[in-house]
């Protein structure tokens, strides 16, 4: 809204020329969304002790450690979500069509996982819905976004990365292909919600990663130069992933060990999902297993042990996902969370290389 209010005006105040540039409203939105949080986020949590509403329930088959986190107040997501909405809101163009997109799909999302978490707190278990019910839903509004997609006139081509001419027409396939990358990144993040701050950490350095490829995407000049399949206007994609990373920085001051508050599958489902749906804005859904390897390694841990174990009887990991294997191999929790941060950045920074390696 202020992009709107205040851009127009440049010919009568010449400085708001500068209303122009995306960089500097993604500098503004990252200021904005992280005061929001941090500023916001104690209120929060102050607003959920002083209704009563219970805790993160904790499960019963995990390690004894955490039954110390019993209780600890959850949904914390929930300002995340709402700090990069207004901050998007404030300064991005409203009349650019990913945009909204990119914020309708983290609102439903952050419903879902809003239904899921408060299943949880009122009945007290870890369980809250169903897989059915969570994944049905979670295909269906990542199907709506592809379909979008596709009747806006999105190309549908599959391109992969250090190679130029390489990419596949996926026709109606897309649709699936979306509600892939969409739903399985969502399910990655929330795995990765295990730890107090663990998985903000590498949506932090995703969203970064992301930012980065948005803009020169959006830029027929740079796009062009690095071997990038141009997407008119998807630039304004790094005002939304700006105010992320803010607001989950602002998020880690409250979520770092120990934990005042955990984000619940509020912001879990949220994050991960929109991070997902990114990633086929700007062309890049295959590198999302590189950039985000984090939650992939998490979620592969999960189904390796299930299906492991139900043909043999055995597991792979002394606990899945594997972030609370290295628990019970002794790791402190903060070594835990540091080193998958540490392994984060590096892998953002492989991701990365590409753009030059093509």
């Amino acid at each position: 809204m202020l992009y709107h209010l205040l851009y127009p005006l440049r010919d009568v105040y010449s400085w708001l020329n500068v209303f122009r540039y995306q960089t500097f409203r993604a500098m503004l939105a990252f200021l904005l969304a992280f005061a929001f949080v941090l500023v916001l986020e104690p209120v929060f949590i102050r607003w959920l002790k002083a209704r009563g509403v219970k805790g993160q329930p904790i499960r019963d088959d995990g390690p004894k450690v955490h039954e110390v986190k019993r209780g600890t107040p959850t949904m914390g997501g929930l300002v995340i979500v709402v700090a990069v909405i207004f901050s998007t809101l404030l300064l991005a163009d409203l009349t650019n069509k990913f945009v909204w997109a990119t914020l309708l799909i983290m609102i439903a999302y952050a419903v879902l996982g809003f239904f899921d978490d408060w299943r949880k707190i009122t009945h007290q278990n870890s369980k809250g819905l169903s897989e059915r019910q969570k994944l049905g839903w979670q295909c269906l509004i990542a199907a709506v976004g592809g379909g979008f997609l596709m009747m806006s006139g999105f190309s549908t081509d599959l391109t992969f990365p250090l190679f130029k001419e390489w990419s596949f027409t996926l026709g109606v396939l897309f649709i699936p292909f979306v509600a892939l990358v969409v739903v399985g990144c969502s399910n990655a993040v929330n795995l990765t919600d295990g730890l107090d701050g663990l998985a903000i950490g590498p949506v932090m350095t995703v969203a970064t990663t992301y930012a980065i490829f948005a803009y020169l995407t959006g830029n027929v000049i740079y796009s062009t130069y690095l071997g990038l399949n141009h997407v008119p206007a998807v630039g304004e994609i790094c005002i939304i992933l700006s105010a992320l990373f803010a607001a989950g920085l602002g998020f880690l001051w409250y979520n770092t060990f120990p934990a005042q508050v955990f984000m619940g599958d509020t912001g879990a489902l949220a994050l991960g999902g929109v991070l997902g749906f990114i990633a086929v804005l700007v062309k890049q859904e295959i590198l999302l297993v590189v950039a985000g390897g984090i939650f992939v390694l998490e979620a592969v841990s999960v189904l390796m042990q299930r299906y492991y174990y139900k043909m043999t009887g055995k597991r792979i990991f002394k606990m899945a996902p594997v972030h609370h294997h290295f628990e019970l191999l002794g790791w402190a929790e903060p070594k835990i969370i540091v080193r998958f941060w540490i392994i984060s950045i590096v892998l953002a920074l492989i991701s990365l290389t590409t753009l030059k390696l093509r």
